[in-house]
């Protein structure tokens, strides 16, 4: 769940058209319809299509990670935008770039299956398409050259209900739905500073919708996605905070190596974070290495960035600028007193 840095896009859009952020074309049917939840909600106040994950490069066994989304909100009832980012993280190398871009949408988008998303940024096309775990994804960076995906993906494990249901409540915060496919076999090819890649790996993918009701200043939020190798099952964790009042409220899913599917309260993990970075760019202080515990599945962990800089400044209708961290993690730690070892993304956001 990441949607509190687009609170302020929404904000904006809507102060730009002096209009107050609307919610009125969100429906809450209480247990996401699929596979009809995949496709765009017309008028939606904000939803989003969301992948990051590992990939390996067949022949050398250099790793890189990716994060590729196309979001779509409706602030007013009456206006779409669209906007779409694109990431590349290089370890070796310890470069991390990426691509965005924010605009309104000529003509709303309308529910239909197979999704067919599509964002021309100069010279350059990214596109979304597919349905239920097989897409495929293709896109290269306008402003960095030498930065590509063209992936396809397959599911290797089943879709996750996050709160049993594919709705989750943020306290009072907000109600999303919200479902995932925590494990999407990926193939295909990447280009990273000009030179291509033969790469495999998973992705993790985000389906999320009716998020526009998160548009205040003062909350944080901390989230995080871990496919752990052996046993192969994942984690979803999130922590929500109130700058104002100190105040937290957490939860997650834990996806067993059956599918099976446990929802987590706050009171059934704890993460903290270990050690800090603090970006040259913004000043910022992040949370870098955090601990994480989650007793009743017998997990001690460690989840590391693979490159300290993965922050992002993205600039918003010109009058804004958002910045946030969101990258490519490793996974160490016991289970059951076993040792462990898996892949993460952590984004951390409004800190």
């Amino acid at each position: 769940m990441r949607f509190l840095r687009f609170a302020l896009l929404l904000t904006v859009a809507t102060a730009c058209s002096i209009l107050k952020p609307t919610t009125k074309n969100d429906r809450f049917p209480g247990r996401a319809q699929l596979p009809q939840e995949e496709a765009p909600h017309v008028n939606n106040s904000l939803e989003w299509w969301y992948f990051t994950g590992h990939l390996k490069d067949v022949a050398t066994g250099q790793t890189f990670g990716v994060e590729y989304v196309f979001f779509h909100f409706n602030p007013d009832g009456k206006q779409d935008y669209q906007m779409v980012h694109f990431a590349l993280t290089d370890p070796q190398t310890q470069q991390f770039r990426y691509d965005y871009y924010l605009g309104k949408l000529a003509q709303p988008l309308t529910a239909a299956l197979p999704i067919s998303l599509t964002q021309p940024k100069a010279a350059e096309t990214w596109t979304l398409t597919g349905q239920e775990g097989t897409y495929q994804l293709r896109a290269r960076m306008a402003a960095h050259a030498g930065q590509a995906i063209n992936l396809s993906t397959m599911p290797a494990k089943p879709v996750l209900l996050h709160g049993g249901t594919g709705y989750e409540q943020y306290g009072a915060v907000a109600q999303a739905g919200y479902y995932s496919y925590p494990r999407l076999a990926a193939t295909g090819t990447i280009e990273v500073g000009g030179q291509t890649h033969q790469v495999t790996g998973e992705l993790w993918y985000d389906r999320q919708w009716n998020c526009g009701g998160v548009n205040k200043k003062n909350v944080a939020w901390d989230w995080l996605s871990l496919q752990l190798d052996e046993p192969r099952e994942e984690l979803m964790l999130y922590t929500v905070h109130d700058t104002k009042t100190d105040q937290h409220i957490g939860g997650g899913s834990h996806f067993g190596e059956k599918g099976e599917n446990l929802h987590l309260a706050e009171t059934d993990f704890h993460l903290e974070p270990v050690t800090y970075w603090t970006s040259p760019v913004s000043k910022k202080k992040y949370p870098a290495t955090w601990h994480l515990t989650v007793p009743a599945k017998g997990y001690d962990l460690t989840v590391t960035p693979l490159v300290p800089n993965q922050e992002l400044n993205l600039r918003v209708f010109k009058v804004l600028n958002l910045r946030y961290w969101e990258g490519m993690c490793r996974v160490t730690g016991t289970h059951h007193g076993r040792p462990v070892t898996g892949n993460a993304y952590v984004e951390i956001t409004n800190r």
